[in-house]
């Protein structure tokens, strides 16, 4: 298994991991909709997405935006995106994503990662302490959305 970084000739096996990962968190699957997203993301770099991969077939990925914290000077990056296909999962993938997500972290000096997941996201939550994440129980966390 390796765990690489993502680039171009990735993008159809990877809108489809995308999809099924979008349709993990009950968005309707859009898998056109995830290909241009994936696209635009590899053309304009602006996030970073590693693949696991095994016999030239990905079986996962994390994808993280860049963010900075004005408090502490430094980058920070959102894990926003975790998948593990079904097929792979029991195989620890989602944890070696998250550790070269840490090598990510520590080479671009950066503060650390942070993310968010459902409270009902069982595999997640267990995973997240498991790979020394800390759940933050002292603030509080609010979103605003553009109405359609």
């Amino acid at each position: 298994m390796k765990i690489r970084e993502a680039d171009i000739k990735d993008l159809k096996e990877l809108s489809l991991l995308f999809d099924a990962y979008r349709v993990f968190y009950k968005q309707n699957s859009n898998l056109e909709g995830a290909k241009d997203f994936m696209s635009e993301r590899l053309s304009l770099k602006d996030s970073k997405i590693f693949v696991a991969e095994e016999k030239d077939k990905l079986l996962g990925f994390v994808q993280l935006y860049p963010q900075f914290s004005s408090t502490q000077l430094k980058r920070a990056w959102l894990l926003n995106d975790l998948f593990v296909s079904p097929e792979a999962r029991g195989q620890q993938l989602g944890v070696r994503l998250i550790e070269r997500a840490k090598v990510l972290a520590v080479t671009t000096k950066s503060v650390g990662l942070m993310l968010e997941t459902e409270k009902t996201n069982i595999i997640g939550n267990k995973l997240y302490p498991k790979t020394d994440f800390i759940l933050d129980e002292l603030h509080n966390f609010y979103y605003w959305n553009v109405k359609a």
